[in-house]
């Protein structure tokens, strides 16, 4: 299925997960029925939309996209609907709305889980009937098109939140397609960041170097909250920022790299005023005192986690640990004495044998 895909789609992807949704796709393709896509933001919604729409009978007819949450309350119906003239202030002339911009092929409702309730019933008739009546105007106009909706947030909670229509929810979810965030399909990590790097690399008129293993460690380990779009805007980073031969651990952004180390330091748990008040002044400094953030404490955390990182990644070897680091090796012995780490190893659940102290890894002596 992922050969098959236009060459910018974020649609890939060989996990199980992944090829479900390629198969159920293929199904679907020529479906006249609404489609209804739910996941996170960031795993692919509105281009899982146009791959419906590009390999479906429609595919030589217009593909019109609109983002719900982009619009007032008060200028979605126009956006979606059209207007008159007339119709409003500034409204000068006549002006189709996205639903006629559409005809005869597909329009893509994206997050439409923030579409108000007044326009839900507006929405649910369109549905129903496969017309629309412009802002302002009084003539019915019918739509052909096909309806493919986007939503990030769990409709039926929604609904049962009185925040959704109901009927509106299962007039948009016949054909139900659910995006895995990237987190929950980690094998397709390693091809995501090949394709993308080869996109951006090639964008440059560049061949796209090598990735480290370290790299493709932690990129594994990192759970991208932003999902395929992070890694994407991850990967084109790197294009753009890396001149090494080998894409290496310095290549990579502090928030993904301290992201994927471990989890930071809890904050200052949340102060209360009224039992503020009933403390002694002297208490009340002190408590102050306690609430304060030491830069050079803070810097020692982040310091140890890095360390034990590299050391787990290299088994406890510190010359591999130390060029994971971009440090001497000599360096890395300080700097581990001044984090007070395990002078047995860094590693979690593991120390570095002799062999390992030498910069050699225990299983090569053989």
């Amino acid at each position: 299925m992922t050969s098959a895909l236009p060459p910018d789609s974020i649609v890939v992807g060989a996990s199980s997960r992944m090829r479900a949704v390629f198969e159920f796709l293929r199904v679907i393709q020529d479906s006249e029925s609404t489609v209804l896509i739910t996941g996170e933001s960031g795993t692919g919604k509105e281009v899982t939309a146009t791959l419906i729409h590009q390999t479906g009978r429609r595919k030589q007819f217009p593909f019109v996209a609109v983002s719900c949450a982009l619009f007032s309350e008060t200028l979605i119906e126009s956006e979606l609907f059209g207007h008159e003239r007339g119709a409003f202030t500034g409204a000068i002339k006549d002006r189709p709305g996205r639903f006629e911009l559409a005809d005869r092929g597909t329009i893509f409702l994206d997050d439409i889980d923030d579409v108000p309730l007044a326009m839900q019933v507006k929405l649910l008739r369109v549905l129903q009937n496969r017309t629309i009546e412009r802002l302002g105007g009084t003539r019915t106009v019918p739509v052909n098109v096909r309806v493919i909706a986007g939503a990030k947030r769990d409709l039926r909670r929604l609904v049962q939140e009185g925040r959704f229509r109901e009927d509106l929810y299962y007039r948009l979810n016949v054909l139900p397609v659910a995006l895995p965030p990237l987190r929950e399909r980690r094998e397709d990590i390693p091809l995501l960041t090949d394709h993308f790097l080869r996109r951006y690399f090639r964008r440059n008129g560049e061949d796209e170097p090598p990735v480290s293993d370290a790299v493709r460690q932690l990129f594994m380990q990192y759970d991208w909250p932003g999902n395929v779009r992070e890694l994407e805007n991850a990967c084109e980073r790197i294009a753009q920022t890396c001149v090494c031969g080998t894409i290496r651990i310095g290549c990579i952004a502090a928030s993904i790299l301290f992201g994927a180390t471990a989890t930071g330091p809890a904050p200052p748990a949340p102060r209360q005023p009224a039992l503020d008040a009933a403390l002694p002044a002297t208490a009340r400094a002190a408590a102050d005192q306690s609430a304060l953030i030491a830069l050079d404490d803070q810097l020692r955390v982040l310091e140890s986690r890095l360390i034990r990182w590299a050391l787990d990644v290299s088994h406890g070897n510190k010359s591999k640990a130390a060029a994971l680091l971009q440090i001497k090796r000599s360096t890395l012995g300080d700097r581990i004495k001044r984090c007070g780490l395990d002078p047995g190893g860094g590693a979690a659940g593991s120390g570095p044998s002799a062999a390992a102290e030498d910069g050699r890894h225990p299983h090569d002596q053989t």
